[in-house]
């Protein structure tokens, strides 16, 4: 089994903008190549995470969650193992840097929370970010059934990957001192595996690098 690093993902986010008219989600690369992620060597399991914080990923939507408070987070999980592991039970959580936990956000979740801050108007959770137009549950649907994580099994040798929504409208800056909790996933004895705790730094600390 060869080495588990993680590499720079730069020309990953170059290439979002020529995808981002289609509404197509983005290619599937191995957890590994990825700034956030966590390996497990000896269940052979490596797990990334990808937040879309900024508007040029976010332009892959249909809707402008960011602005309305809602982080869409992209998944991406590798099994380097010959046997399946088993996500039928698996709870996946945001945990804010005051210890928070968030669960996993659904359509209808995600519509109230629009709808509340197009009444409302105020500060957006992140900076200079001004509000586009509210997306309707329609919209908001379709992304869901394009973009989001639906994998109840990764196959030996096989990378899943899809994306999940957190309502972080109470939050400056949800992703300083965050992580991604994943637990509860299972091998094909139905064992449990070991805790996923991916800090979000790791991904701030790439785009910071890229960035300067």
């Amino acid at each position: 089994m060869k080495s588990l690093k993680a590499v720079p993902q730069l020309l990953l986010w170059l290439a979002l903008p020529a995808m981002a008219s289609n509404h197509a989600p983005p290619p599937v690369q191995p957890a590994t190549s990825f700034a956030a992620a966590e390996v497990h060597e000896d269940e052979k399991v490596a797990i990334a995470v990808e937040p879309y914080d900024t508007r040029e990923k976010e332009a892959i939507f249909r809707g402008d969650y960011l602005s309305h408070g809602v982080m869409p987070i992209r998944v991406i999980i590798t099994n380097y193992g010959d046997r399946p592991i088993r996500l039928l039970e698996a709870r996946i959580t945001f945990l804010t840097a005051a210890g928070v936990t968030i669960e996993v956000a659904e359509p209808a979740d995600v519509e109230r929370l629009m709808t509340r801050k197009e009444r409302q108007g105020g500060e957006t959770p992140l900076p200079n970010l001004k509000p586009m137009p509210k997306a309707g549950r329609r919209e908001i649907d379709a992304d869901f059934d394009t973009f989001e994580f639906r994998a109840l099994v990764v196959e030996p040798h096989t990378t899943r990957a899809g994306f999940l929504f957190y309502d972080v409208s109470g939050l400056d800056h949800p992703l300083e001192g965050a992580k991604l909790h994943l637990r509860t996933l299972r091998d094909a004895d139905g064992t449990e595996l070991f805790d996923f705790e991916i800090p979000f730094d790791k991904y701030l600390k790439l785009k910071s690098s890229q960035m300067n």
